[in-house]
């Protein structure tokens, strides 16, 4: 993806994590194109890199439909790759040469640096660089391979931990338990200490999110500024409303064109068509 893309797609994972984007919303082109100022050729990559993460459903040449975060697919993702990484931690152990080391050694140094700063931006670059560093460590491409895309899938609900209360430090030092482990060549300790770390942030990204679904249950959403879904509830209103708007206030010998002129202002709405067989009902969501 292109620099335009990239941050399209970043802020819009965040609406969708965020829960500023509901499930079921739908995302328009021309209207994402409008709100950030872009051509639509940027939208569709980003909308497209969504979709691979699961975050939203495409419609073709028109959007994409926010999709539902389900708890259970997302345990079971994050359950993976805290194993993996820990996996990947032991072998690294027994595998990473001196140099890498030395390396490990240079970044956890630069990231103590970073939190007695209170430079988070710094921190989180030099965090992405030290599981790396592990990982290539490991020296095993398949393994790099699923975590690669793991992370990359569950970056947007990690990312969204930021309000976790010293949440820099303790990250720093768990870093620094693994590096321990690391440089004494104790597989069975960096095993642990990766293993604590990879779930510790699991917790709190399964927490943060059964937060904001509980909030989302407990507060109405706020209706989106499209039409109203076309189900058979809204035509059947729809049909109730023209009758009554139909009816003659008193007797009169021709009602027709008042009735018609009334119900032409209720079809006006957005909201539904003009009643027409069950069979058409399908859903706008």
């Amino acid at each position: 993806m292109g620099n335009a893309s990239s941050a399209i797609c970043r802020s819009l994972t965040e609406d969708i994590v965020s829960g500023r984007l509901a499930p079921g919303l739908k995302l328009e082109e021309l209207v994402l194109a409008e709100r950030f100022q872009v051509s639509r050729t940027p939208i569709r990559e980003a909308l497209r890199e969504l979709h691979a993460r699961g975050l939203i459903d495409l419609q073709p040449r028109k959007g994409g439909i926010v999709r539902s975060i389900g708890l259970d697919d997302l345990s079971d993702m994050l359950e993976a790759m805290v194993e993996l990484d820990a996996l990947c931690c032991r072998i690294s152990a027994e595998r990473m040469s001196a140099v890498q080391k030395k390396q490990l050694q240079m970044v956890q140094q630069q990231s103590e640096d970073c939190v007695a700063r209170g430079d988070e931006a710094g921190y989180l670059q030099l965090n992405h660089q030290f599981h790396q560093l592990i990982c290539a460590g490991a020296q095993n491409r398949s393994l790099a391979a699923m975590l690669s895309n793991l992370r990359e899938r569950l970056a947007p609900f990690r990312a969204a931990q930021t309000h976790v209360e010293r949440r820099l430090p303790v990250s720093n030092d768990e870093h620094q338990a693994i590096l321990k482990a690391i440089l004494a060549s104790d597989a069975e300790a960096s095993y642990e200490a990766m293993r604590n770390h990879t779930a510790r942030l699991s917790i709190n990204v399964l927490d943060l999110l059964k937060a904001q679904q509980a909030g989302a249950k407990a507060t109405p959403a706020t209706k989106a500024p499209a039409a109203a879904p076309n189900t058979p509830a809204t035509k059947s209103a729809t049909k109730s409303t023209t009758k009554a708007a139909a009816k003659p206030r008193a007797p009169a010998a021709k009602p027709q064109p008042a009735a018609k002129a009334a119900a032409k202002k209720v079809a006006k709405a957005p909201a539904s068509a003009p009643a027409k067989p069950a069979g058409r009902a399908k859903s706008q969501v």
